[in-house]
């Protein structure tokens, strides 16, 4: 799998988790083609996993968050106006985007900018047509 392909993965399910175990897809065993156990740091396609996983996370139509169970989340650009519609039922420091930032020490230190300053005009315009249930529904089961 190359980023290309990860991000229309990402496109296709519209939520995917970066690595961690929940309720919709992990993204770091999507690139790895296999159940990882452990850390994917490990595997021997984490050079591979970690570099695409950098690549959604520099997406435009990718928002990094922790929605979904408070654990790092990427949310296709299609459901934004489904996540902002349906905000009312996370917690608002879950729909906070997160940026990372790796310093010259190696470091990785997290910038969040706080929801909604992140959403744009057009996927708040878009939310304010849909109703919770329609949001819900577009977002899936986990939402629910």
């Amino acid at each position: 799998m190359d980023a290309v392909e990860a991000l229309r993965y990402v496109e296709n399910h519209g939520v995917v988790l970066a690595s961690a175990k929940g309720p919709v897809p992990r993204m770091s065993e999507v690139i790895a083609g296999e159940s990882i156990r452990g850390s994917w740091w490990g595997h021997p396609k984490g050079g591979e996993i970690y570099s695409i996983l950098g690549f959604l996370e520099e997406s435009p139509d990718v928002l990094v968050c922790r929605v979904v169970n408070g654990k790092i989340t990427f949310v296709h650009r299609r459901l934004w106006p489904a996540l902002i519609s349906a905000a009312g039922r996370f917690p608002e420091e879950r729909l906070a985007k997160i940026e990372q930032e790796h310093t010259d020490q190696g470091r990785h230190v997290n910038h969040e900018t706080p929801f909604p300053l992140w959403a744009d005009p057009i996927s708040i315009s878009e939310a304010k047509t849909l109703s919770e249930a329609q949001a819900l529904e577009a977002l899936g089961e986990w939402a629910k």
